[in-house]
C-alpha cells in the first residue's frame, strides 16, 4: 500500500511540497461513465494507475499519475442520476434550500459542469431564475422540458473566455473532483467574479473523509484525481480569494459542499480549519491504509464463495463505484451483469470487466441470488423495485 513515502511536485491544493503516496492501483480504466458500446470496446479501453498522496500540509489527496489527456469528456459520457426517485428527492430538497437560503428569485445563475442541466433547471423552475449551464458533455439532441429562454446551455469546459457571463449564484456540482489543478481553477472562478462581493458560489464533491474512513476502495477511480476532506475544501476557498461561509457533508456523508462568497484579500488565518483537520485526516488515512488489504481479502473471499455455490450474481449501479468494484477485485468475472435505471446506459458495457448492463427488467430472466448494491442509500428503492417483480435476492451493500 505505501508506494514511496516522498513525492516531489507541490500539492496542487496548496503549492507546499509535503506530499506522500500511500495507495497505488494499477490498470484502471481511464473512464467509468463514458458508454461503450460493445465489450471488445469495454475490455480493451485505456488504462492507467493511480497512485493517492496526501499533502501534510493541508490534508488534500490527490492522484499524482493523472493524465488529463487521456480524457473524453463530451457526448457519450453518461453520468445521469437523474432516473433514480430517491435521488431526485435528495436533488429537489437540496435546489431549494439553496433557493430559501440565499433568496435565488428572479436571479441569474451559472453552472459549471452541469451535466444534462438537470440541477439548473430546477434552480430557475423553482426559483424563477435564468440559468447558463457549461459542460462538453451535455447533448441537446436529448429529450428534456424546460423553458429555452430561461436556461441556455453551453456544449464546452467553462474558462476564463467565459468572464462575461456574470451570475447572482455560481454551482459546481461534483465536477472539481475532476481537475487536477484545484486551485488554478478556483482562481479562475475568483477572478470571473470581480468586485462583485454578493455573489454566491457552491461548490458540491466527493468526501474523501468518508472514504478513507470507511475504505471505500469503490469510490477511487482514475477520473477522480482530488480528493477532499473539510478541511482541505477550507482551506482551498479560503487561499483563493473567497470567505467560507459553510461546509457541510449530505447525502449519507457521500458528499461534501461549501458555500463561499468573494473576500477583498486572503482572509486572516487562511488555512486554520485545515491544520485543525489535518490530524484527523492523517488518521483516517492510516486506517484506511491498515484496514484496506483485509477488507480487499474479504470481498474476493466473498465473490470467490458465490462461485463455488454457484450463485447468480449482480452488481446494482453500473456507474464509477460499479466500474471500481470490478476492477480492484480478483475474481469478479463471478458478476454476470450490471443493473441500472438510467435507460442511456443499458446494452453497453462495464469499462475494464465488460459485463453488460442490463435494466432492472433484465433481472427476470437472470433471476438473481445476489445483488450487490453500489451505493447503500438505494437499498429500500432497490428492495421496493424487486419485491413489484416477484423478485427477492439477497441485497448485499456495499458498507464497510
Amino acid at each position: 500500500m505505501i508506494v514511496r513515502p516522498f513525492y516531489t511536485d507541490p500539492c496542487p491544493n496548496c503549492g507546499t511540497h509535503s506530499l506522500s503516496v500511500f495507495y497505488e492501483v494499477m490498470g484502471v480504466p481511464v473512464h467509468s461513465v463514458l458508454l461503450m458500446p460493445t465489450r471488445e470496446r469495454a475490455v480493451t479501453y485505456r488504462r492507467g494507475a493511480i497512485r493517492l498522496a496526501l499533502c501534510g500540509t493541508c490534508g488534500f489527496i490527490s492522484n499524482v499519475a493523472f493524465d488529463s489527456s487521456v480524457h473524453e469528456y463530451a457526448v457519450g459520457y453518461e453520468a445521469t442520476q437523474s432516473y433514480s426517485p430517491t435521488f431526485n428527492t435528495f436533488h429537489t430538497q437540496l435546489a431549494q434550500q439553496l433557493i430559501d437560503r440565499y433568496q435565488l428569485r428572479n436571479k441569474h445563475l451559472i453552472e459549471i459542469g452541469c451535466g444534462q442541466g438537470e440541477f439548473l433547471i430546477l434552480l430557475c423552475e423553482l426559483g424563477n431564475n435564468q440559468g447558463v449551464g457549461f459542460d462538453p458533455a451535455y447533448d441537446p439532441t436529448r429529450p428534456r422540458r424546460f423553458d429555452p429562454t430561461q436556461v441556455q446551455f453551453v456544449q464546452d469546459f467553462y474558462s476564463e473566455k467565459y468572464s462575461e457571463v456574470q451570475g447572482d449564484f455560481i454551482c459546481c456540482k461534483m465536477t472539481l473532483e475532476h481537475i487536477p489543478n484545484t486551485a488554478e481553477f478556483v482562481r479562475t472562478v475568483r477572478r470571473s467574479i470581480g468586485d462583485r462581493r454578493e455573489t454566491i458560489v457552491f461548490f458540491q464533491v466527493p468526501n474523501g473523509e468518508y472514504v478513507m474512513r470507511d475504505v471505500a476502495f469503490w469510490d477511487i477511480y482514475y477520473e477522480h484525481c482530488s480528493y477532499f476532506s473539510v478541511g482541505s475544501l477550507a482551506y482551498l476557498f479560503e487561499q483563493c480569494g473567497f470567505e467560507v461561509l459553510d461546509v457541510a457533508t449530505q447525502y449519507g456523508e457521500q458528499y461534501l459542499t461549501i458555500e463561499a462568497r468573494p473576500a477583498p484579500t486572503t482572509p486572516a488565518g487562511a488555512g486554520a480549519r485545515a491544520n485543525r483537520a489535518i490530524a484527523e485526516i492523517k488518521r483516517k488515512v492510516g486506517a484506511f491504509v491498515a484496514a484496506y488489504p483485509t477488507v480487499l481479502r474479504q470481498w474476493e473471499s466473498k465473490l470467490q464463495d458465490f462461485r463455488l455455490q454457484g450463485k447468480r450474481v449482480v452488481i446494482w449501479g453500473s456507474g464509477s463505484k460499479g466500474v471500481a468494484f470490478l476492477t480492484t477485485l480478483a475474481g469478479s468475472d463471478v458478476i454476470t451483469h450490471a443493473v441500472d435505471v438510467n435507460p442511456y446506459r443499458h446494452g453497453t458495457f462495464m469499462a475494464g470487466t465488460g459485463q453488460e448492463i442490463v435494466g432492472p427488467d433484465a433481472l427476470t430472466a437472470i433471476c438473481p441470488d445476489i445483488v450487490i448494491v453500489m451505493n447503500p442509500l438505494y437499498c429500500n428503492e432497490i428492495q421496493q423495485t424487486l419485491e413489484l417483480m416477484g423478485l427477492h435476492p439477497q441485497l448485499l451493500p456495499l458498507e464497510p
